[in-house]
This record gives structure tokens, sequence and C-alpha cells, in this order.
């Protein structure tokens, strides 16, 4: 008889539940990692915005002129934008990460399904790529030659 206890499942409810806590425990510390990242980012984005609305009210003249206020302007622009961005994508990787953890397959990879290394989730809770495949994302993401 495949199962747990009477069930006629392969995989019962309560098998799910106890593998889940299992999965959970095992990655508590990562999942405590990802859950203050996830707050601090929040909060981080929550600032830049603040801070974006309170610059655009307080414009000020510049002694040289309104195309040096533009150019300035635009700067601290484009510099808030590429922050913002990035922040969007650490919040979704964690945001897999911790999906992941609900699930029971945090630690394995997206790519392949195999576990990524221990080390590698310490150091980087939010991997969702083990080394191999890492390394083979970043071997395709070389430039190539342009097609003819």
């Amino acid at each position: 008889m495949i199962g747990w206890g009477d069930s006629k499942k392969p995989f019962s409810n309560l098998a799910r539940r106890q593998v889940e806590g299992e999965m959970t425990a095992k990655f508590k510390k990562q999942h405590e990692q990802l859950e203050s990242e996830h707050k601090r980012l929040t909060e981080e984005f929550a600032q830049l915005q603040t801070t974006a609305s309170s610059t655009d009210e307080r414009r000020e003249g510049s002694p040289f002129g309104k195309r040096e206020e533009e150019a300035t302007e635009t700067l601290e622009l484009e510099k808030r934008l590429a922050l913002e961005n990035r922040l969007r994508q650490e919040l979704a990787k964690i945001e897999h990460a911790l999906e992941k953890i609900e699930k029971g397959t945090y630690g394995l990879c997206d790519n392949c399904g195999q576990p990524i290394d221990p080390e590698r989730l310490e150091a980087l809770p939010q991997a969702s790529l083990c080394m191999n495949c890492k390394a083979q994302l970043a071997k395709n993401a070389k430039v190539s030659p342009p097609p003819r």
C-alpha cells in the first residue's frame, strides 16, 4: 500500500503538511533572512517614493539657468528610476523564494530541479538556481556575434 495510514492517496494532506513543516524548519534561518530583507527593501522603496515626492515639491531655481536645473533633475530621475528598478527586482527574487518555502520547493533549482548547495543558500537565500545552471545562464548571456 502506498501512502500514509489508511489513506488511499499516495501523498495525503497530513503528509504534505509534515513535509512542508520539515522544509520550513530546515530553512528557518533563510526564511528569517528573507523576511527581514523583504521588510528592509519595502521600507527603502517607500522612503525612496517619499523622497521623490518631496523633491518634486521643492524645486528651486538654479543660478545657472533652466538648462542646468533640467539636466540635474533628469540625472536625479534616472538614478532614482534605476534604484527603484533594482529594488523591485530584489523584492521579486525574495518573494519568489518565500513562495518556494511555502510550497516546499525551496532549495531546489528552478531550472533543473536539483538541490541548490546549502552554502549557496546560506550566502544568498534568494538564490533560485544551482551553480551549474547559474554558470550556464551567465555563459549564454555573454555577448554573441550579431546575426548576419
